[in-house]
């Protein structure tokens, strides 16, 4: 069993900030900002979330099929992508355009603020959804708006199951939009604040917003997760990271565990907290992409019994 990941890939330029941004942005001057910030560290990452879920996916054991366009640029992507023995048939290549470019820059609060150019990514649409025997499961992460919406009805269309999980792309899509993802949707995640503007933009709370998909996830960062089921919430707890030195691409991660447990049939409280536990190893390394989790110490049948461990690079 495969899954298909529809989603941006990319590169990430990550700075760190040794200040905090409350610090130095002033409320009531926004209509005149002008800010600079000093940037000690610097580093460039491959990314996207396509990438960085099928990364999660594959260093757990499943199958993933990342789908998304790359530029000109993207030839180090690709072969990076299959000496990790990640499948790239689904991924096209642009030559007029730039794979697309994330500049992060992060706060001492791990707080943070993301510059992106979308380049190729804006012609993911170009790639359609093929019904393949070994596709039983997939995820609509943010990518280009036609993409994701085009992508969600040919998944629909092909009588595979899917995760919408709008991120970042959520605010290009009115509530009529949402609603109609969500509609052909099984399961939906979404962090705090995306939650709030989903529900916002569609005029349901969370509870309401359960019962329309089969299983609606909302992650808190360092305090876990709310699972709603059926207008039920139950709250799993986070795991303790002795030393968060990097949220980018957390998020990714936990949704490639959860995509994981999905391919196996798992309970969704079950994916949840493997995702917690793949998060708080991802945030313990810089980058998205440069964790490791050493499969030989998990048994992930019974993962409610065996804490994850990370691996040493």
């Amino acid at each position: 069993m495969a899954t298909l990941i529809c989603g941006s890939l990319a590169f990430d330029t990550i700075t760190g900030f040794e200040g905090r941004f409350a610090d130095q942005i002033l409320p009531d001057q926004l209509r005149i900002l002008n800010v600079s910030f000093l940037v000690p560290t610097m580093r460039r990452d491959f990314g996207g979330c396509a990438g960085n879920i099928a990364y999660a996916m594959q260093q757990l054991g499943g199958t993933p099929l990342p789908m998304g366009a790359l530029g000109r640029d993207g030839s180090a992507y690709r072969r990076r992508l299959e000496d990790l023995g990640i499948a790239t048939d689904f991924i096209t290549e642009i030559p007029d355009e730039y794979t697309a470019q994330a500049t992060i820059m992060t706060d001492r609060d791990n707080n943070q603020i993301t510059a992106f150019h979308p380049g190729a990514m804006m012609h993911a649409h170009r790639l359609a959804v093929q019904k393949r025997d070994d596709i039983r499961l997939a995820i609509i992460s943010p990518d280009g708006r036609e993409a994701m919406r085009q992508h969600a009805e040919q998944l629909h269309a092909a009588g595979i199951p899917f995760v919408f999980d709008p991120g970042q792309g959520l605010p290009m899509f009115d509530g009529a939009e949402l609603a109609r993802f969500v509609e052909l949707a099984d399961w939906v995640t979404v962090n705090d604040y995306e939650g709030r503007m989903l529900c916002n933009r569609m005029g349901v709370e969370l509870a309401g917003l359960s019962r329309r998909v089969r299983g609606l996830v909302v992650t808190l960062g360092a305090l876990g997760c709310e699972l709603w089921q059926q207008g039920r919430k139950t709250h799993i707890p986070g795991v303790r990271v002795e030393n968060a030195v990097d949220p980018t691409g957390c998020g990714d991660a936990w949704r490639g565990a959860l995509l994981y447990g999905l391919e196996r049939g798992w309970p969704l409280r079950q994916c949840a907290e493997l995702g917690n536990q793949v998060g708080a190893i991802k945030v313990a390394s810089r980058g998205p992409q440069n964790y490791h989790i050493d499969r030989s110490l998990l048994a992930l049948d019974t993962i409610r019994d065996q804490p994850l461990r990370s691996a040493a690079p």
